[in-house]
């Protein structure tokens, strides 16, 4: 830098640029901007207003050097920041530069001429003087954090890098400004100041490691003027001990020090003028769930841990299995990178295993520090308590207290478990100090204002919690806290819908978990926890963990056996969603039935006719589902008569709906199909407000899936496939698997089967079998493997059909559930006979048509017949009479149930009998009077065939 521009300062209104001393003054105070940030505001005074491209920025700022768009809008930031209210000033041109506004007046300095300072360039000479520890160890996962704290120094003055012990502040530290070192001519020195005891030595420590001759009383600002324009890196580790004692001397450096950089560890951060703070993140964990191998070493707390592991033990090689272990480990641990390495040591000495059984006391189990390191940081809990050791007892106790929330906390929840603590009324404030000293962190995941601890830091907090004799009472106070949230009133007015209502409900999931388990402990206050579990088992429904649903539901209705009448509130509303979840879990079919008939009566007691309707229509879905469908029937009409009494459109759609589904079974097509094209007719319906688990907004879906299977039976096979189509594409507007399950099964898994149509029944069964076996559904699991066994049987597999269908009639015997018994037997007889065992096909003929008896002549029995008369055949030929009975009883069923496809299956088997005795004429004829009466599907199989046989036969 020539003289002339050292003199050269650029003034407009209260702001000055001195290109000698390199300073920003406001009002002549210097304003804290770092090395490389006071770079661009030269290159920017000098262009006066004129734009300054990002690219000619680049190369004059860092000269051979490549570096991306992020590091400039860093060091952007840090002047916007530095302009304070008249950041303004510096104003962005959109995908091209950047023009610094004003009308910038330069003039010579008077007097003494300005110290000459250099610009930044790095070269590649040695690196300036400096303290730094070599680091003997690689920092794995730490490259693109080391970049950004890289540019926060050179764009700030001062940076602080937080977070919570063991986080791995200070090797980041040193890692990042060892690449900067050649920026600093003085050098770069770090004051280790962990070992102070007393804040008034920390100037007299850093001006020891500095170097300094100072006479007289050593403080801040003697220090500081020693410093004077020294181009030095000041590293000052771990000073959240002496954290008021270290922001004043930084404060005071920064006023008086133009060239000096300070970097700061602390877990508490300094809050001065000037400083930026990077929260040192923790290394990336995998997600739960995430198990292929090569997917769970792309994650750098797992690198850690194998890298460590394997400095102590040279012989150590994970294999896939261990590696879901390392990531479990890795995850308890938090990616904290000090627990990583000291469960690495554990792991080098006890094995994989040991370590992964021992996560429950981590604290025990990680004591294996290097015997270099401090002695806080040879343990986690010595990390910890080290911190813990400073905080006062009103954030201790607030600490300890903010543990039972393993959901995160809002301040209203903070402030519920400090009541008559006397500290309520201050929670915001000791949040705040909280999350300054990194024991708590801030949730960025949603809108509302939301805080979390590191799972690591709340179970030391928890510990604290339990020796402090104070567990039971904040456990009572959340538990409290929360049931008063989310416990409708005693009206049973039931829980709203919204989407910000359900969102919140569901990002409380591990709270309520937590209030839960506690209620229901021998400490616990079971009151709490049965009005808890009445008002969160919708959300359970919601978020399809039904086994869940179930457990809960079942625990809160123990709880109520020895002192509850049982027509109460909560009682009935238990039992209508434990009956729900038994459904879908497949519990038993008969305790169900049990449940809800209580919950009925007490409905009716009580004189609540939104919980009948919710009762009704999960009892009409189990009768069916049992087999007994004149009940069902009767259950659905009475929905429809409440829906009428209460004016209810959503109710009477739920009653529409499921007439059709009772009607279906029953052989009533035209009927079934009147009431579900009157639920198509209804505008789009409502949330579920209510939260049983058969009361949804997809009635729309599932209608048109049980109209497909009635337009089939009926003949209709062109409508009935695209109504099949149409009830999964509804679904695209729901993000909710298990409803894709009900309509895969009552719709498009059926109807393709039955038109012959077997790449699409193949792929949507699977399609239903994947989603049920995730979902844990074991209902819709062995749903789906009845219609996988009916599906190999059509298409001729009999021996695999048969195997299928076999393995799910175990399931479903097992439970009492008789799942479309008739349907799915009828194909088992088939498989019987497609193998030759023709006996074992009439004895399960038999009890398909003695359960179907008990329906009243249900839909398949057209099928079950005509399938008998067809085993006759195989069995032997006198029997053909018998058999020819059999067709006759099918075909007129049929033509009493409007069931024109099993009229032409019947048709085709008299046909082809008639064939086979040489009456030609009487086969043409008899099948002749059914296809001509169809009016589209030609191109289904049964259709094919019927085509095909009478091309073949005389006309």
């Amino acid at each position: 830098m020539s003289e002339a521009s050292a003199n050269l300062v650029y003034a407009y209104e209260q702001w000055e640029i001195d290109l000698g001393r390199r300073e920003l003054r406001s009002r002549g105070i210097p304003v804290p901007l770092g090395g490389r940030a006071f770079e661009i505001v030269t290159v920017l005074v000098k262009s006066a207003t004129e734009l300054v491209t990002k690219d000619h920025m680049m190369e004059r700022v860092w000269p051979g050097v490549v570096v991306g768009e992020g590091t400039l809008h860093v060091h952007i930031s840090a002047v916007r920041k530095a302009l304070g209210q008249d950041r303004a000033m510096l104003k962005t041109v959109s995908g091209r530069g950047y023009r610094l506004l004003g009308s910038w007046t330069p003039q010579q300095r008077e007097g003494t001429a300005a110290p000459v300072y250099s610009s930044l360039t790095r070269t590649s000479r040695a690196p300036p003087a400096n303290n730094f520890s070599p680091l003997t160890t690689r920092l794995v996962g730490r490259a693109a954090a080391c970049e950004f704290v890289r540019d926060l120094v050179s764009a700030y003055r001062v940076v602080t890098l937080t977070g919570p012990g063991g986080i791995g502040k200070t090797s980041l530290a040193i890692k990042a400004v060892r690449y900067l070192l050649p920026d600093f001519e003085d050098g770069g020195w770090i004051v280790e100041l962990a070992s102070l005891s007393d804040p008034g030595l920390v100037p007299s420590t850093v001006a020891s490691t500095l170097g300094l001759k100072l006479a007289g009383e050593i403080s801040a600002d003697s220090v500081a003027r020693a410093i004077g324009g020294r181009h030095l890196l000041l590293v000052l580790d771990n000073c959240e001990h002496v954290i008021d004692a270290v922001a004043n001397l930084a404060e005071t450096i920064t006023r008086l020090c133009p060239r000096a950089t300070i970097v700061a560890t602390s877990r508490e951060v300094l809050r001065i003028d000037g400083e930026s703070v990077y929260r040192v993140p923790p290394l990336d964990v995998p997600a739960l769930g995430q198990a292929a191998p090569d997917h769970i070493m792309q994650y750098s707390a797992v690198e850690l841990f194998i890298a460590r592991t394997k400095a102590l033990n040279a012989g150590f090689s994970p294999h896939a299995e261990d590696l879901a272990s390392i990531a479990t480990i890795c995850r308890h641990l938090d990616g904290i990178p000090l627990a990583i390495e000291l469960a690495a040591a554990s792991a080098a000495a006890l094995g994989i295993a040991q370590v992964s059984a021992g996560l429950r006391d981590r604290f025990a189990l990680l004591t294996r520090g290097r015997r270099t390191a401090l002695p806080r940081q040879r343990t986690l809990r010595a990390t910890l308590d080290w911190s813990h050791e400073l905080l006062p007892e009103t954030e201790r106790q607030l600490l300890r207290r903010l543990a039972v929330f393993p959901g995160g906390f809002t301040i209203d929840a903070a402030a519920a478990v400090m009541t008559d603590t006397g500290f309520d009324a201050a929670v915001l404030d000791g949040i705040a100090n909280l999350v300054a000293k990194s024991w708590v962190a801030l949730d960025k995941s949603g809108a509302a204002a939301r805080w979390t601890l590191l799972e690591t830091i709340r179970a030391y907090a928890l510990q604290k919690l339990a020796e402090s004799g104070e567990s039971d009472d904040a456990q009572r106070r959340h538990a409290a806290f929360f049931r008063d949230v989310f416990a409708p009133p005693a009206s049973g007015s039931g829980s709203g819908s919204s989407t910000d209502d359900l969102a919140h409900r569901v990002r409380e999931i591990d709270n309520v978990r937590a209030a839960l388990d506690w209620s229901f402990s021998p400490a616990g206050d079971q009151a709490i926890g049965v009005d808890l579990t009445v008002a969160y088992t919708p959300i359970w429904t919601r978020l399809l963990l039904m086994n869940e649903s179930r457990a809960r539901c079942e625990r809160a209705l123990l709880s109520l056996e020895p002192h509850v009448t049982a027509n109460t509130w909560p009682r009935m509303q238990l039992q209508i969603d434990l009956a729900g979840a038994l459904i879908t879990t497949m519990g038993s079919a008969s305790q169900a039935i049990a449940i809800l008939t209580q919950a009925l009566e007490a409905a009716e007691t009580l004189d609540d006719l939104d919980a009948q309707v919710r009762a009704l229509s999960t009892l009409s879905v189990i009768y069916t589902f049992s087999g007994e469908y004149g009940r069902a029937q009767i259950a659905a009409e009475r929905i429809e008569q409440i829906a009428h009494r209460i004016d209810d459109p959503v109710s009477l759609l739920a009653a529409y709906r499921q007439l059709g589904a009772t009607l279906l079974p029953i052989g009533r097509p035209r009927e079934a199909r009147q009431y579900l094209e009157r639920v198509l007719r209804f505008p789009a319906a409502p949330g579920d407000r209510r939260g049983a688990i058969y009361y949804n907004s997809n009635d729309r879906a599932l209608a048109r899936a049980m109209l497909a299977r009635a337009l089939w039976i009926q003949g209709f096979a062109d409508q009935a496939l695209n109504e099949a189509r149409l009830g999964v594409e509804d679904l695209h507007y729901t993000d909710h698997p298990l409803f894709l399950c009900r309509i895969l099964f009552h719709g498009i898994c059926r109807v393709a089967t039955m038109i012959g149509d077997f790449a699409t029944a193949d792929r949507e069964i699977a399609r239903l079998i994947e989603a049920a076996t995730r979902l844990n559904a074991q209902f819709y699991e062995a749903a789906g493997h009845f219609l996988k066994g009916k599906l190999l049987v059509e298409r001729g597999e009999f021996a695999q059909g048969l195997l299928v269908l076999r393995d799910a009639f175990v399931t479903t015997d097992r439970t009492g559930w008789r799942l479309s018994y008739e349907e799915f037997k009828g194909a088992l007889a088939l498989g019987l006979a497609g193998t030759g065992r023709l006996d074992e096909a009439l004895t399960a003929l038999d009890g398909a048509m003695a359960a179907d008896r008990e329906g009243g002549r249900g839909w398949c029995a057209p099928e079950l017949l005509r399938i008998k008369g067809e085993v006759l055949l195989q069995q032997a030929a006198d029997l053909s009479l018998a058999a020819e009975d059999c067709f006759s009883q099918a075909a007129q069923i049929a033509r009493e149930q409007g069931a024109l496809f099993w009229e032409l299956r019947v048709a085709l088997s008299v046909a082809r009998l008639r064939v086979s005795q040489g009456r030609h004429h009487e086969a043409r004829a008899s099948l002749v009077s059914v296809y001509d009466r169809f009016t589209e599907g030609f191109a289904t199989a049964d259709m094919e065939a019927a085509r095909t046989l009478l091309e073949g036969l005389p006309p």
